[in-house]
C-alpha cells in the first residue's frame, strides 16, 4: 500500500507542476526515492514511463486549449515544453492524428488523456509463487553496461535483450565459462545511487580468482535476504510479466519492501522444464510490519 501511496502522491506533484521544466528526477527527490526505482516502479504499474505521462498529459492540454481559445500553435508549443513549432506539431500530430493548425483552422477529433488515478483492484484470485532464501555474498565476474533509466522503461526497448545477443556472438560467454566452474548464468542490476540517472547491468558468472580479464568486472553481490520469482514460459518475455506482477502484486500486497542493492535474474541448466530464469530481489520486512 506504501508504494500505491507514493505513486498517487508523485501524480499529484507531476501534476502541479506540469507546466514547469519537470523530469522524473524532480519526482523522485520529492518523494526521497531513488531514480531508478521510482521510474522502475512508476513504468511498471503505469504502463508508461514518467516522461511518456507528462508528454501525453501535456499534448492533452494543446489541444484542448488550441481548438477552444485563440492561442496561436507558436505560443502552445512554447508553454507546453517544446523548444520548436516544428518539434510540436511533429509530436501533437503523431498524439492527436492531426495538425495543430488544421485544430486551428478546420477543427477535428482530439484524443483526452486525462490524470492517473491509482487504484487497487482484485482479479483473478491467483496466488503469486516466491520463497524467500537467505543467502552469504558473493562474487561475479561480469562483463557491465550502462542503461539511460529515461529509455531502458521505455515499451519495445530492446538495449538490455541486444547487450545479452552481443555478448553471446562476441565472445564473452566463451570467456566467462572458461574462469568459473559453475555454468550458472546471472543478469545483474547495480545498487543506484539517489540522484543516477542511469543504471548498471551486468551479465556475469560466479568468480573466485583475483585476475580480472581485461573489459570485465568483478561484481559484488552483498549478503540479503532474498524473495525469490520462477519466470515460466519459451522465451525472454516472461521476465517483463514477472516483474511486472512483482511489482503489481506482490511488492504492494506483502510485507516485504525491495531494498536499493543489486538484483539478479539467475540463468541455470539445473531449473526444471518450462522455468526460463529466476528472478531474485533483495528484501526486508516493511517497518510497519516488524512493529507487529
Amino acid at each position: 500500500m506504501d508504494m500505491i501511496k507514493s505513486l498517487q502522491q508523485a501524480v499529484e506533484y507531476i501534476e502541479k507542476h506540469l507546466l514547469e521544466d519537470i523530469t522524473y528526477s524532480d519526482v523522485a527527490k520529492h518523494l526521497h526515492l531513488s531514480n531508478y526505482h521510482f521510474h522502475k516502479t512508476f513504468s511498471l504499474i503505469m504502463g508508461m514511463t514518467v516522461g511518456e505521462y507528462i508528454r501525453k498529459r501535456r499534448l492533452s492540454m494543446a489541444g484542448e486549449e488550441l481548438a477552444m481559445s485563440d492561442k496561436k500553435v507558436i505560443d502552445a508549443a512554447f508553454k507546453y515544453g517544446y523548444e520548436t513549432p516544428e518539434s510540436f506539431t511533429k509530436a501533437f500530430t503523431r498524439f492527436h492524428n492531426i495538425t495543430p493548425r488544421a485544430i486551428k483552422t478546420k477543427g477535428g477529433k482530439l484524443k483526452q488523456f486525462n490524470p492517473l488515478i491509482i487504484k487497487i483492484s482484485v482479479e483473478g484470485g491467483e496466488v503469486m509463487d516466491y520463497r524467500l532464501e537467505k543467502q552469504e555474498g558473493f562474487k561475479l565476474l561480469a562483463k557491465v553496461k550502462e542503461f539511460s533509466n529515461d529509455s531502458s522503461f521505455e515499451k519495445d526497448n530492446n538495449e538490455i535483450a541486444e547487450f545479452w545477443k552481443k555478448s553471446q556472438e562476441d565472445g564473452t560467454f566463451d570467456t566467462l565459462y572458461r574462469d568459473s566452474d559453475n555454468h550458472d548464468m546471472y543478469g545483474v542490476c547495480g545498487p543506484i545511487s539517489k540522484d543516477s540517472k542511469s543504471f548498471k547491468y551486468g551479465i556475469g558468472v560466479r568468480y573466485e580468482k583475483d585476475e580480472v580479464p581485461e573489459n570485465y568486472e568483478i561484481w559484488k553481490v552483498e549478503p540479503a535476504q532474498w524473495a525469490v520469482f520462477k519466470c515460466v514460459g519459451e522465451n525472454p518475455s516472461c521476465i517483463g510479466t514477472t516483474w511486472e506482477k512483482i511489482f503489481k502484486e506482490f511488492l504492494p500486497g506483502s510485507k516485504y519492501e525491495m531494498l536499493e542493492q543489486t538484483d539478479f535474474e539467475l540463468y541455470s541448466g539445473d531449473f526444471e522444464e518450462g522455468c526460463f530464469c529466476e528472478i531474485w530481489i533483495p528484501v526486508e520486512m516493511k517497518s510497519k510490519d516488524k512493529a507487529d
